[in-house]
């Protein structure tokens, strides 16, 4: 019998799980991957990323035959909502990808060990009553949705959910309330709000999407009032209680003040998401957690035991599905012997709302930040996709591209977008910056037109002091 049942065992089947078991396997390592649901991809494949985005893209459908912007362009049809084949379509497309793992798992040779995984020792992990010895472990356990005291989840009764409850909703709430400003609350509340729901956004900061640029922030919060989204910002939700077929929360100003209610159909709590680092038995491995739960690694994923190794969500930096599926495949290839790197410096972020809202790098507060606060060491450059030919042409104004750059080198250190298409965009951006480039690098390349990536050399033309059309 060999010392070691495989070469990698990786826990965990979400997109830095089995992108990380599949590049090991492809590296000639024997790999198995343990994953409890009954379909591979974890949160982001089954109730997350993938579902959200095929409901969005639906209602976007609906609202822009509903709401007059077909009409506007010489179509004129009368939509009529069919919300079970809107789920339908969701969960065939959930069905279709989760199952293209599951061929890449047989195809690359890589053991799917069905149930959820604990540590027996630093070497071992026990999954479904049975232990299997690994040379090396990967843990890729992601993470779970951060609860709120004061509010229990119940996705059943369909009145008090989070972000998986939102998906399942039997019918169009009257008016749902969306706790947490962030990209999933705004995401989830465009979809039911582009249905028919009226939607209150219920925030605990002075301003929605904490951690991206300021301008952005501003304008974003803008365009959902626009659409209409209520704010309520600077407030905390205290208690949410089922009264009925109804919510009714208790609010409260962040800073302290006199209490008011609010009733909702439908409370959607999407304040955060934490590591799922609980159940796994880590004090056997001899592993611990940081204060926010997660495990900390070198730059190379190594955990502080020898041959135990992280990714994704239960490390640190943004939860983000690409980010962990980069780290998987570094990782796989690092255990290999091979040289896996991932710039966390260059990682974009995208809000699926209409329009798209992305970034990637710095903020112009971060970089200024960074240089001592001197606000002259930053170089800004904008331009409004109102001026963007295309996106005039799809009737598309709102938004602009935002390039920030070193004074000095004109080296590119963080691009920020809002535009229908922002999170095609900002891949250019991203890749720019990879390679150092610089605004003027942006700048003086072709560009196809008409484009909307036209506004992203357009706002790179601004920081060099040499914009055209503004």
């Amino acid at each position: 019998m060999a010392d070691y049942d495989y070469d990698v065992l990786v826990i965990g089947a979400g997109p830095g799980g089995y992108v990380a078991a599949i590049r090991a396997a492809q590296l000639g390592l024997k790999t198995a991957c343990a994953e409890g649901r009954e379909t591979l991809g974890g949160t982001c494949l089954n109730v997350g990323c993938i579902p959200s985005k095929a409901m969005l893209h639906a209602s976007e459908y609906f609202e822009a035959a509903a709401g007059g912007a077909m009409a506007a362009m010489g179509i004129k049809v009368k939509p009529e909502l069919d919300l079970p084949t809107m789920h339908g379509q969701r969960k065939d497309a959930v069905k279709g990808l989760t199952g293209g793992i599951e061929f890449l798992f047989k195809k690359n040779k890589v053991d799917w060990l069905k149930g959820y995984a604990q540590f027996t020792s630093k070497d071992s992990v026990e999954v479904a009553g049975k232990t299997y010895r690994a040379k090396n472990i990967i843990i890729a356990t992601g993470s779970s949705v951060t609860p709120l005291p004061g509010v229990e989840v119940d996705n059943d009764k369909q009145i008090i959910v989070d972000s998986t409850g939102a998906l399942e909703l039997a019918k169009v709430p009257g008016h749902m309330v969306v706790i947490g400003g962030g990209v999933i609350g705004l995401e989830l509340g465009s979809v039911w709000r582009r249905l028919g729901a009226k939607v209150t956004c219920v925030e605990y900061l002075d301003q929605i999407l904490p951690g991206m640029d300021a301008d952005v922030r501003k304008e974003a919060n803008r365009i959902f009032k626009k659409q209409g989204v209520e704010f309520k910002l600077k407030t905390k939700v205290t208690k949410a209680e089922v009264k009925g077929k109804k919510a009714v929360l208790t609010l409260e100003p962040a800073a302290g003040g006199e209490a008011e209610t609010l009733e909702a159909d439908v409370v959607l709590v999407s304040i955060g998401r934490k590591p799922n680092t609980d159940g796994l038995a880590l004090d056997k491995a001899g592993l611990t957690v940081n204060q926010r739960g997660q495990i900390e690694t070198d730059h190379d994923f190594r955990t502080t035991v020898d041959g135990i190794w992280a990714i994704g969500d239960v490390v640190p930096g943004p939860m983000l599905a690409h980010k962990a599926e980069d780290e998987g495949i570094a990782c796989a290839e690092n255990i290999a012997g091979l040289t896996g790197i991932v710039n966390h410096d260059v990682i974009p972020s995208v809000v699926y709302t209409f329009p798209e809202i992305a970034g990637v790098g710095l903020s112009e507060e971060q970089a200024i930040e960074k240089a001592g606060g001197d606000k002259a060491a930053v170089k800004v450059g904008k331009f409004p996709m109102m001026a963007n030919s295309r996106a005039k042409t799809n009737h598309e104004p709102d938004g602009f591209v935002k390039v920030i750059a070193d004074a000095k080198s004109d080296r590119v250190l963080g691009v920020w977008c809002i535009a229908s298409v922002a999170g095609t965009m900002i891949a250019q951006a991203a890749q720019a910056m990879e390679f150092g480039a610089t605004s003027e690098d942006i700048a003086y390349t072709c560009h196809a037109h008409p484009t909307h990536s036209e506004a992203v050399k357009e706002a790179a033309m601004a920081v060099t002091g040499k914009p055209i059309h503004i």
